[in-house]
């Protein structure tokens, strides 16, 4: 994750690695750029996994041929989410992009100040747990408290 780590992996890495060794089997791309992304789906072997690590990439990489996500927001829409990667594995594509279009303001609010506090602000708002972080880090913002609480109402 070149957001957190500040490196990283070129394509051309990625390809080496994908031929050259076969316990090697897939990648959670997370750079943000779908041009890189496409790029590791076109040219590593078919059997090779390219997952996308951001969660309002899914989607577009998935349509693209990606394998799937390892989500954040599906912590909290687990049905919605996991039903928009089907459809987009599916090729279903209408489908797919409304329920993007539907979940996609509150992928923008969860990382809008910084992960995890946001989904967990989710999720406490879904009754499923407390939304607790640990020092150093903070819970949300009563202002982006207010935009989830609402979000969550309506959804």
């Amino acid at each position: 994750m070149p957001g957190r780590t500040a490196s990283n992996i070129l394509p051309e890495t990625v390809i080496r690695l994908a031929n050259d060794f076969s316990a090697i089997v897939a990648i959670k791309e997370a750079a943000g750029d779908m041009v890189q992304a496409m790029r590791m789906i076109s040219v590593t072997p078919d059997d090779f996994q390219v997952i996308s690590g951001d969660d309002m990439l899914a989607l577009p990489m998935t349509l693209a041929g990606g394998a799937g996500v390892i989500s954040v927001v599906g912590e909290g829409f687990p049905k919605e989410f996991a039903k928009m990667i089907r459809f987009g594995l599916e090729q279903q594509v209408d489908e797919a992009y409304k329920i993007h279009y539907k979940i996609a303001p509150c992928i923008d609010y969860i990382f809008a100040e910084g992960n995890p506090a946001g989904i967990k602000a989710v999720i406490s708002k879904l009754g499923l747990c407390g939304d607790t972080v640990r020092l150093p880090l903070v819970g949300v913002s009563d202002a982006l408290r207010a935009d989830i609480d609402t979000f969550v109402g309506t959804y």
